[in-house]
């Protein structure tokens, strides 16, 4: 008998059609299966890889080994098909995770760059504040070291005498008081318009009852420039009698 009539090794009509149907079968599963999220895919997957695992058992009973061999290659094929297919679902599974990771990754990056952003701010806004502090309460002690004066003759004099203290110009309470009392019965705005010097056009002004010429020669530094001012007034007499008679206390009349 010859091999082509040998009922062994040859397919017959509804065996090839077994054949081809297995295989359509597989490869509907894995196309099915290439659908990402899609539940029902993964589900007609799983019945498929089901039918088709008892398909060879069930072809080598029935038709022999040459068959059998033929659909377990062609079952392999798809194995490895449907494995690379679970591969990429991996694949798409983890993606979302990755970004989800990165969004956090993210937006803690952003908090912290915030948070640094209003620290540094609250920081500087503080040393703002502790400066002007610093600087208020250091003008506060400097106000409370100046001696606050009545505005009168006596808290002229005794301003006076710390000027004059100061600028290393003797003189004292009573020498002060004696010689104003005497020249402008303590007036500030005292003048003289019948002298001498008033008729040379430079009357005798203020408490002490100095010219012009003589007050801008004697002036110190850091009283105001008027001869009607009662400390600058005293302040220059007494620079000028101190450096005529040795001190103010010394004159007891017009000088």
């Amino acid at each position: 008998m010859t091999a082509s009539s040998t009922p062994g090794n040859r397919l017959k009509k509804s065996h090839k059609l077994s054949i081809a149907g297995v295989t359509v079968v597989a490869a509907a599963a894995v196309s099915l299966s290439l659908v990402p999220g899609n539940a029902s895919a993964d589900a007609e997957a799983k019945k498929v890889s089901a039918s088709v695992s008892t398909a060879p058992a069930a072809w080598n009973i029935a038709n022999g080994g040459g068959q059998a061999s033929a659909v377990t290659e062609s079952l392999t094929n798809q194995s490895t098909i449907a494995d690379r297919v679970a591969e990429i679902h991996a694949k798409q599974d983890s993606a979302p995770s990755t970004a989800t990771a990165t969004a956090t990754a993210k937006a803690k990056a952003d908090a912290k760059e915030k948070a640094d952003a209003k620290e540094k701010a609250a920081a500087k806004k503080k040393a703002a504040a502790k400066k002007r502090a610093a600087e208020k309460s250091k003008a506060s002690r400097s106000a409370d070291r100046k001696p606050a004066y009545a505005n009168n003759l006596n808290g002229w004099i005794k301003e006076a005498l710390s000027i004059m203290k100061k600028e290393k110009i003797p003189g004292t309470y009573e020498g002060l008081h004696r010689n104003i009392i005497r020249e402008s019965s303590g007036n500030p705005r005292a003048i003289n318009n019948w002298d001498i010097n008033a008729k040379n056009g430079v009357p005798s002004i203020g408490l002490l009852q100095v010219i012009k010429p003589t007050f801008d020669a004697y002036h110190v530094k850091g009283t105001p420039h008027s001869q009607y001012h009662p400390v600058a007034n005293i302040v220059a007499a007494a620079n000028y009698a101190a450096d005529r008679y040795g001190t103010i206390d010394n004159v007891d009349s017009a000088y």
